[in-house]
């Protein structure tokens, strides 16, 4: 399920019959409220040939597969960016920095003062070799074909095979509680009756005493 982000801001199209209606699933839904308290990762989404350029703010998203490169996002099945990546067979995914809230908000329908909703003038784009538009200065970016697509729920799941990858580093958007962050380092819990216990990995790790 995509996080609130896009969920809250998907183009308002016509619903599946079988579908439970909006309203009534999000009035004082548990699951709904526990699922905006879960801190992701928030991406781009975006698409371009002959079905047109489209890009859409995605906050569910993994890796599946190392070998072959897989990638997953999920997006509502009301999205039109849905039907371009179904004709145009290939798709970016663009994992943003703290520098694009601004982008995170436009492509999620809510943009700032002066641009208009999905607007590609807002933040800087390059083509990947698929064709597909991608963030230039992005944290990561994966050029995808289509792998898979699974229809769970209200939301369509693309497993992409990525076929090309850009990293340029820089911190990722978090996006929480209906709020954007950025990452911390947590010191290691410590625990008196343990001394000199710790991580063994990262910048804390502690040498084994064996």
């Amino acid at each position: 399920m995509t996080a609130a982000i896009e969920k809250e801001h998907a183009m308002s199209t016509q619903s599946k019959a079988t579908a439970v209606p909006t309203a009534q699933v999000r009035a004082h839904d548990p699951f709904i409220a526990a699922m905006g308290a879960v801190a992701t990762g928030v991406t781009v989404v975006a698409t371009d040939g002959t079905a047109g350029r489209y890009a859409q703010t995605v906050s569910a998203m993994c890796s599946v597969s190392a070998d072959p490169r897989l990638v997953l996002v999920c997006i509502n099945s009301r999205s039109p960016i849905n039907n371009a990546i179904a004709k145009n067979k290939a798709f970016t995914v663009n994992v943003l920095g703290g520098q694009h809230d601004h982008v995170a908000d436009t492509f999620a329908g809510r943009p700032w003062p002066g641009k208009e909703p999905w607007d590609f003038s807002c933040g800087e784009w390059t083509n990947a070799p698929s064709g597909s538009p991608r963030i230039a200065d992005a944290v990561a970016s994966f050029d995808c074909e289509i792998h898979e697509v699974v229809e769970a729920g209200t939301h369509l799941i693309y497993i992409g095979h990525a076929l090309d990858i850009e990293s340029h580093g820089g911190e990722p958007l978090i996006y929480s509680a209906q709020t954007y962050a950025k990452p911390q380092p947590v010191p290691p819990s410590v625990f008196p009756d343990y001394p000199g216990s710790g991580p063994t990995y990262g910048p804390y790790k502690k040498e084994s005493s064996k």
